[in-house]
């Protein structure tokens, strides 16, 4: 299920900006990265590592995709509320609020509320606009389609390309560590969603199976953070990360190998690596890994 929908664009945009960025204060001056962090030392991560980690991300949309596939059905519940988005002061927390809301908007569109999504949309267009890149969601156009549920393609037509053509203004501007925070937040709610759904639905286990996939990428996003991590907002939510980490680290991934074929992709042959991924995660390792990313994503909204 590796589509390359609203979110997957996002972070393969986020990621792959990572390196050359210097330095950047927000809309209040509230998050700077020093000079020396980038002259003194390399990234911690090559573009082409940045690359791979693309390919083992899922996305909300994706996550989304799974639990509606399932039959699990819509809960409002799982969503972060947007009753205080004017209270968010700091870039740090627009931006952490902002892959939030992102999520939950793939969450939205995947089970058509398209009414929701307006006070979502709104959340995240008055967020993008105290981030200043707010000029690149049309948010009357949004509301329109959001009102008419026979357009579902066009809004998440118009998702991609507003995430995307802010994402772009990110990296050209240098402001990297900005998008850093935005992927954190996409994917701790994505996963947040996703562990909640097992909580209360434990037999779905191909839902558990994908969560512990998660696994595989927790080690790049701390790659990426930790280039940020003389900003102590950034080292606190490390610590955080890291945390996540100690109770995935358990989870066993194992991989079956198999022969490769060749198949034509448009008018192309692609050899096609057949490679299976096998997970080996307890009760309570998932049971642990739940109540660890309630309590991060629980403290990341109370900022």
């Amino acid at each position: 299920m590796k589509s390359k929908l609203i979110y997957l664009l996002l972070l393969a945009l986020v990621i792959a900006s990572c390196s050359g960025n210097k330095n950047d204060k927000g809309a209040n001056g509230d998050i700077e990265i020093p000079d020396s962090i980038f002259n003194d030392k390399p990234l911690l991560i090559s573009e082409g590592a940045m690359d791979d980690i693309i390919q083992n991300i899922s996305s909300p949309v994706e996550m989304a995709a799974l639990l509606k596939a399932t039959g699990v059905p819509f809960s409002q519940k799982y969503l972060c509320s947007t009753d205080n988005v004017d209270n968010y002061k700091t870039s740090f927390k627009r931006a952490i609020s902002l892959g939030i809301f992102g999520a939950d908007l793939g969450y939205l569109n995947m089970y058509d509320k398209t009414g929701t999504v307006i006070s979502n949309m709104s959340a995240i267009k008055t967020l993008s606009d105290e981030l200043r890149v707010g000029q690149f969601f049309d948010f009357n156009t949004i509301k329109r389609l959001a009102l008419n549920n026979e357009n579902l393609d066009s809004l998440m037509y118009i998702s991609v390309s507003s995430f995307n053509n802010m994402d772009t203004y990110l990296r050209e501007n240098n402001r990297s560590n900005i998008s850093s925070l935005i992927v954190v937040g996409v994917w701790i709610q994505g996963l947040y969603i996703a562990t909640q759904v097992v909580k209360e639905a434990p037999e779905n286990s191909e839902v558990i199976e994908r969560i512990g996939e998660q696994k595989l990428i927790l080690n790049d996003l701390l790659l990426i953070l930790k280039n940020y991590k003389a900003d102590k907002k950034f080292y606190n939510l490390i610590q955080n990360i890291e945390k996540i980490k100690k109770e995935f680290d358990p989870v066993k991934i194992t991989y079956e190998y198999g022969e490769s074929e060749a198949v034509e992709v448009d008018g192309m042959l692609v050899i096609h690596q057949n490679t299976t991924s096998h997970v080996e995660i307890s009760d309570e390792q998932i049971k642990k890994i739940t109540d660890v990313i309630e309590e991060v994503r629980n403290k990341l909204i109370s900022l």
